[in-house]
Order: structure tokens, then sequence, then C-alpha cells
């Protein structure tokens, strides 16, 4: 339990899930990319499910990149979308998947009251340097939306938290990505700390 909710954790790597959030919770590694996620988080919660126990919430959370947003800290995730999505040939509005009922953009709860919150995409490449130029949202990772439609199909709700690793240089080599990860650990374990004692209030 936390707070007073069954809450399922999920990350995308072992990479991410450091020294504070291993004294908080003990998550299920989905993979990286969106194939990797879906396929794990749909197994999950299939599994949760024929036994009965599916969470009352899904937390995701790991890094994110970001152009626009300050290194290391971390933000709950107010909307995503995937960016990889595109079947404008066919005058469908990009972001759209054909024939599901989704709009470009889908919203996702903000929990924990004053704390910063963010757009986010996801996709199946890593975003650097001029890569850029062509996203609207403010931060990127490549699994939240492939978890939120998981979580779709279970009606389960989903929160996410993203701390910024990278993206105000152009990664060259892995150790980009992974320099601030310790820091993103931290500040993402204070996040569900003030994530806990929300969840400890009745519902009104």
């Amino acid at each position: 339990m936390w707070g007073e909710k069954s809450v399922l954790f999920l990350m995308a790597t072992e990479l991410e899930y450091g020294e504070h959030l291993k004294k908080l919770i003990k998550p299920h590694i989905i993979g990286v990319g969106p194939i990797e996620a879906a396929i794990h988080t749909t197994k999950i919660l299939s599994s949760m499910k024929n036994e009965n126990r599916l969470p009352d919430l899904v937390v995701s959370l790991g890094s994110s990149g970001s152009q626009k947003l300050k290194q290391t800290e971390v933000y709950q995730v107010s909307s995503v979308s995937w960016r990889d999505m595109d079947a404008t040939v066919l005058g469908v509005e990009k972001g759209v998947t054909p024939f599901v009922d989704l709009p470009a953009t889908v919203d996702m709860p903000t929990l924990i009251p004053g704390f910063p919150s963010a757009s986010l995409s996801t996709g199946g490449n890593v975003v650097s340097g001029d890569g850029y130029k062509n996203i609207k949202t403010d931060m990127v990772d490549m699994e939240t939306y492939a978890v939120l439609r998981s979580c779709q199909t279970f009606n389960v709700p989903l929160f996410g938290l993203r701390g910024i690793s990278d993206g105000q240089k152009e990664l060259e080599h892995a150790m980009d990505w992974r320099q601030y990860l310790h820091i993103v650990d931290e500040k993402l374990a204070n996040a569900l700390k003030l994530l806990d004692k929300v969840l400890e209030q009745p519902e009104k």
C-alpha cells in the first residue's frame, strides 16, 4: 500500500532506479521504448487482473529530455502525446491514431498540489540537438504514452513523474544521459514522498 492506495510503480531501466528510490519503492522494470513498455505493462496488469488485485493507481517515473525545462528538476506529467504517430496522408491529425477515439494530446492527472507540471511526448527515438525543433511539448520520453494505453485498457489511472536528465546539449554518448541520473533519483524520491501524503488523505 502507498498511502491508502495500492500503487504499481513502473520504470524503464534499472539505471534510473537509484539508492533514494530503492528506500521507497520496488518498481517493475518495463524496458525502453513504446513497444517494450506496452508489452510489459499489459502483461503485468493482465496478471494482476487475473488475481483480482488491479492497483488503484499506476505511477510511471524516470528520466526525460528537455530543452525547455531545468536539468535535474522533476515534473508531474500534465499531458502526453505520441510523436511517432503520423497518418496525416489519410487526413488524420498528426498524433491521432486512426479508428481510436483519443485526441492527439491526452490529459493526465496532476496529483501533487503546487508541484510543477509539464507536457510530455512519447516516441521510439532518443531526441537530441536539432531533434527538439519539431517537439511542441515541454519534455520527451519513450514509454509514458504506451503505459497510458495499457492502463486505459484495464481502466486504471496513470500518474507520471519525470526528471530532466538531458537536453541542454546534444547527446554524444550514453554517459551524457546518465550523468545526472543520481540527482534525478533523489528528486523523484522526494516527489514520491509528497505523493504519499496526498494518497494518505481520505477521498472527498
